[in-house]
């Protein structure tokens, strides 16, 4: 990943979450890291096929022992991390391995979740065209 790249990720991510607060370091080829202040949030990776360049940004989120964990659980850690009112997490209709994220109307990322050993983690999968990058 280029410098333009990591700069055109990191205005677009304080753009669409609305905290100037992250920012996008390079890792290494087509990898970089996402922080908000000093803490990693997790990774952006650049996926170039067919001649169609996007990036997918993915954050693993990990609420600990929390045995019953809704979407209102999860919209309020996301709040809480972005420092944005405007997140909210909603099921999916027929689908219950996952969630959907949405930024006031807009859709912007899937929640996975993973049961692995009896722990649940959700995993925050958000796709970036390089359209989006460019606006």
């Amino acid at each position: 990943m280029d410098a333009t790249e990591v700069r055109q990720l990191d205005a677009y991510l304080k753009k669409l979450f609305g905290t100037p607060r992250i920012r996008v370091v390079p890792k290494g080829g087509d990898l970089a890291e996402v922080y908000i202040g000093e803490e990693d949030l997790g990774e952006v990776t650049k996926d170039e096929e067919e001649g169609e360049l996007s990036y997918n940004f993915r954050m693993e989120i990990d609420l600990g022992s929390q045995t019953e964990v809704l979407p209102i659980h999860l919209t309020s850690y996301l709040k809480r991390k972005f420092d944005n009112e405007n997140i909210r997490v909603v099921a999916r209709p027929k689908k219950n391995d996952s969630l959907e994220v949405y930024i006031g109307e807009e859709f912007i990322a899937v929640l996975f979740i993973e049961i692995e050993k009896g722990r649940r983690t959700f995993i925050l999968e958000l796709p970036i065209l390089d359209v989006d990058l460019a606006s």
